[in-house]
């Protein structure tokens, strides 16, 4: 028994690997469950024509997935260069660099997208009673929009210590989604900029950052245990 409560814990590298292995399974599943949706936008993404491929979802989430397998050379690049100097985190720093961009511009595309036949004619609209739209989004807008700035909420505290912090990934999230809906209010892209999108990207945000909490805290507690340089005495 005492040689059974001694035993060391599984390396970090071994829970890593099964972390990725299940991501891997759970996007698979995902695809799977999609995949019919996304074939009807394949012949016309293949063929480089913009309509129906880059002015539709499924066209974006296609060229999304597909790019998957060119952004890991990426991430590998980039944590090579950082290892070169000394980097201990280059690996995890990296992978926030890629993932905040690539995880966040193309549902930046797909909001920016007009929302009718009217876009650019008819008057922008608004919405700023909080909870009213929710109803009307259904479970795959609220979805959707809890996974717009969801990237951006679990990479950017891994990635700079200044948003390893709930309420600043709350006001990054808000913010963004702000910026989001004033550019859909200005380009009158048939859409309605409603606060409601921003509660709830801002609540996409949160909930991806805690979900990565443990590896942000340890970041920033890496970076308020690095040894800083002494002053130099005065001549």
């Amino acid at each position: 028994m005492t040689h059974k409560a001694s035993l060391p814990s599984p390396p970090r590298r071994t829970r890593g690997i099964v972390l990725l292995v299940l991501a891997i399974l759970g996007l698979a599943g995902a695809v799977f469950v999609v995949r019919r949706p996304l074939m009807m936008s394949a012949p016309a993404c293949m063929a480089g024509r913009w309509h129906g491929c880059f002015d539709t979802f499924n066209g974006v989430v296609l060229l999304t997935l597909a790019g998957l397998p060119l952004a890991a050379p990426v991430v590998w690049a980039l944590a090579r260069r950082r290892r070169a100097v000394g980097d201990m985190a280059a690996w995890r720093i990296s992978l926030a660099e890629v993932g905040m961009v690539y995880g966040t511009a193309p549902f930046l595309w797909m909001t920016l997208m007009p929302g009718g036949g009217a876009a650019g004619t008819v008057p922008a609209r608004v919405s700023l009673v909080p909870l009213r739209d929710l109803a009307t989004m259904g479970p795959i807008g609220i979805g959707g929009n809890l996974l717009v700035f969801a990237a951006l909420g679990l990479f950017a505290p891994m990635r700079f210590s200044a948003f390893a912090s709930v309420p600043r990934v709350l006001a990054l999230g808000a913010g963004c989604s702000v910026l989001v809906e004033t550019a859909q209010y200005v380009l009158r892209l048939d859409r309605v900029s409603s606060v409601d999108d921003v509660l709830v990207n801002a609540t996409g945000a949160v909930l991806a950052a805690l979900a990565s909490r443990r590896w942000w805290r340890t970041t920033t507690e890496v970076v308020a245990d690095r040894p800083h340089p002494a002053p130099a005495p005065a001549r």
